[in-house]
């Protein structure tokens, strides 16, 4: 799996006025209530939106493993100059030096204020083993003072090419001098429509410098949606399905004294989901526990990572019949929200393989030429679906609405970790008591 980049930038301070200006601009630009995050969040792909595809005009392009960021220039009109910011999905801003961006009618003035939406990935040369950080643009909120938020995503798209991409490449290839302060390079993120999802899976993702984490469909026809947004669909192999959770470690008692944790002994592994709140107001519940091998565990503890109270994305193993760790998350303040983890259960349990998007390219090509009036073709009978099982996956305990009842073959619920170590949420024995580093790990 490819290692997430750090973002560059200096760090704006959290809490001051440059931040609490930002997040202000940022929302006026948007025509937003709040400060939050204004980026949209896709939703897991389920069964269902196979036909959902045929009905709705969408594009289609490979998830880029990377960081999701917001591109913000800033615009005084005071001075006619630029500030660049990248926002992270913590809702922290880093301002950047190096950029210039010149407008679209006339390279001599400035672009003015635009919110660029994308994903900042580290691309490696094959060849060379260089690597090279990268921001790719794929949508975008405001661009050049005007909001953008309510059009089409093809006029978005468009937008961003002809007004931001663009000029911006043009001045770099005649002047390659600028190009040598910039922290990372610019592209935009090739976009193809859903019907040509064959051409991803076998000319874009085999091409690509970055990891790949599957699909992004978005529909065409709907605006910007800040937020959870269900028209902008996440499509992963349902073997690679991962969820984040909050990853908390209670340690069993002390041999000599069972109202104390035995921190030199291995400890569980417990997986909180998110119920809602930031900060100090985040509120978590237990979901499940994450299987650590012993030698797992050593490896963990020689790294000197805090481990307790941390953002881990785990995905299923079926053959374990356990939740299984894939990385830590630093970039995410939450863990997924428990509505989310119910969606990304069905979708492991639908189980949409890429056979299925493949033998579907046909219907959802004519449905789009009918919409658009253009002759179609025939369309080859899609097989039956296959007679497989949904993933025996617990729930804390309980299952979700949607969740038949475990096979006989699973796992049983894990025992009440309540019962065994005592309150969960909070714990005597978070990272917030006790000695900071134990037997070279910390808390």
């Amino acid at each position: 799996m490819a290692a997430v980049p750090e973002l560059p930038g200096n760090p704006v301070p959290r809490y001051s006025e440059q931040e609490q200006w930002l997040k202000e601009h940022v929302a006026k630009l948007c025509r937003l209530d709040h400060d939050r995050f204004p980026g949209s969040q896709p939703v897991s792909f389920g069964e269902k939106d196979l036909t959902k595809l045929e009905q709705y005009d969408f594009w289609v392009c490979e998830k880029s493993d990377g960081v999701r960021v917001l591109f913000l220039i800033a615009f005084d009109p005071g001075s006619n100059t630029q500030a660049v910011f990248l926002i992270d999905r913590h809702n922290t801003y880093r301002e950047i030096e190096g950029f210039c961006f010149p407008h679209h009618e006339d390279p001599r003035k400035n672009l003015k204020n635009s919110l660029i939406d994308g994903e900042l990935v580290m691309d490696v040369d094959p060849r060379t083993r260089q690597q090279t950080l990268r921001f790719l643009a794929f949508d975008c909120l405001v661009i050049d003072d005007q909001n953008v938020m309510t059009k089409t995503l093809d006029k978005r798209y468009g937008r961003l090419k002809e007004w931001f991409y663009r000029p911006f490449a043009r001045m770099t290839k005649e002047y390659p001098q600028m190009a040598v302060g910039q922290p990372f390079d610019i592209k935009v993120k090739d976009i193809n429509f859903s019907y040509h999802v064959e051409k991803v899976f076998t000319m874009d993702i085999p091409n690509l410098m970055h990891g790949n984490d599957g699909l992004i469909y978005t529909c065409v026809t709907t605006p910007y949606t800040p937020g959870t947004d269900h028209n902008i669909l996440k499509w992963k192999p349902p073997s690679e399905n991962s969820i984040d959770f909050k990853l908390v470690l209670r340690f069993p008692p002390a041999p000599d004294n069972p109202n104390k944790p035995d921190f030199c002994a291995k400890p569980l592994f417990l997986l909180s989901v998110w119920l809602g709140g930031d900060g100090n107001l985040a509120r978590y519940e237990h979901f499940d526990d994450m299987y650590v091998s012993d030698d797992e565990w050593d490896q963990m503890k020689m790294s000197g990572e805090q481990i307790d109270d941390r953002i881990v994305e785990v995905h299923w193993d079926p053959s374990l019949q356990r939740w299984r760790m894939m990385r830590f998350r630093d970039d995410k303040p939450q863990g997924n929200h428990k509505k989310v983890v119910d969606n990304i259960i069905q979708s492991i349990a639908d189980g949409v393989e890429k056979d299925a998007l493949l033998a579907r390219s046909n219907a959802i090509r004519n449905a789009w030429k009918t919409r658009a009036g253009l002759p179609t073709q025939p369309v080859p009978p899609v097989p039956p679906p296959s007679n497989r099982p949904p993933p025996p996956l617990t729930h804390g305990g309980y299952p979700p609405a949607h969740q038949q009842p475990m096979p006989s073959k699973a796992r049983p619920p894990p025992p009440s970790a309540e019962l065994r170590y005592g309150p969960l949420p909070p714990g005597p024995w978070s990272k917030v008591a006790g000695p900071e580093i134990v037997c070279g790990m910390r808390r």
